[in-house]
């Protein structure tokens, strides 16, 4: 699994001192009455934790929400080996949601490949072109989103497991939306910690709701302290320049945050520290949805800790 489809990072601001101009040339008989040094204007502003916090959260709340955003699945179909009958009736392997065409084609699936048999008189669209059957593309980033009125979908791979996700514009999720209730923003929660790199980047287990296992690259570990006891999280990266990607668990998971964990972003090591701001800590895809497929945090990365910081339950979840 990607690290990439998961949700979007806004970078961390920092603020940097003004920089002040030489002084001006002493008077020559009187050096007391010499002019204070005088500042150059900056256009830097001061760090304000709350309003990057209110910004980055709107962002968020923005691509959740969006047409194509977590909210409008309404469908995830896994493929068998041969053919699959696409619609909404009931007597399809794959059936999507009521208002679609009873029967609007065929899947087949011949090993790691799936192309589609559409039906007559079935209006699709392919990049906003007509779409009258073949291949589809399967790869990371290499998806053929089909359209049929407000529905898209499209072939995802998860391991050696092919499957149809669907998403609906007019979904009730979206359609009902609410807003995600948080704890209020605290610089208590934004650590500096230390970063321990490994010897060589690591594979390390991560499990998923699926029930199965994904190797992720981890580079090292990053430790830092809360009321001065120590904790630790290892945090996966598809490259050296990429964001740390921080799948954790912690105490509020029993009660006030999502039960399977929440997600987290960092910048990349910077002379041996990373910043983890947890008031950027956000609910995964499956606390919003039943058809995501989210990695649940790893053994070492559930931390006896109560991080009352980012976001909390939404709704029953």
């Amino acid at each position: 699994m990607r690290i990439a489809r998961l949700l979007t990072l806004s970078a961390l601001a920092f603020a940097t001192p003004s920089v002040a101009a030489p002084p001006s040339k002493p008077a020559m008989k009187n050096p007391a009455t010499k002019k204070p040094a005088e500042e150059k204007p900056t256009d830097e502003k001061p760090f304000d934790l709350e309003a990057e916090t209110r910004a980055w959260h709107q962002k968020r709340i923005a691509n959740l929400t969006s047409e194509d955003g977590w909210l409008s699945l309404v469908g995830l179909h896994w493929l068998k080996e041969g053919d699959n009958r696409v619609g909404s009736a009931e007597d399809n392997e794959v059936v999507f949601p009521s208002g679609t065409p009873a029967h609007l084609g065929t899947l087949t699936r011949k090993g790691g490949t799936v192309t589609l048999s559409v039906q007559p008189g079935i209006s699709l669209t392919r990049a906003g072109q007509p779409f009258t059957g073949g291949e589809l593309g399967a790869s990371e980033g290499e998806q053929d989103v089909l359209a049929l009125g407000s529905l898209r979908f499209y072939v995802i791979r998860r391991g050696e497991r092919l499957g149809i996700r669907v998403k609906d514009a007019e979904a009730p999720a979206r359609k009902q939306f609410h807003g995600i209730p948080t704890w209020p923003v605290s610089a208590a929660w934004r650590v500096e910690g230390r970063f321990e790199p490994a010897a060589n980047p690591r594979k390390v287990p991560v499990p998923n709701v699926l029930g199965t296992v994904d190797e992720m690259t981890s580079p090292g570990t990053i430790v830092f302290k809360v009321n001065g006891e120590e904790y630790r999280l290892d945090p996966v990266q598809e490259s050296p320049t990429d964001p740390l990607f921080i799948i954790f668990g912690d105490l509020t998971n029993r009660t006030d945050s999502y039960g399977a964990g929440r997600f987290l972003y960092a910048d990349p090591p910077k002379d041996g520290k990373v910043v983890l701001d947890f008031n950027r800590a956000y609910n995964p895809p499956c606390a919003f949805s039943p058809y995501a497929t989210c990695p649940l945090p790893p053994p070492q990365n559930r931390m006896k800790l109560r991080v009352e910081a980012g976001e909390k339950r939404y709704g029953d979840h």
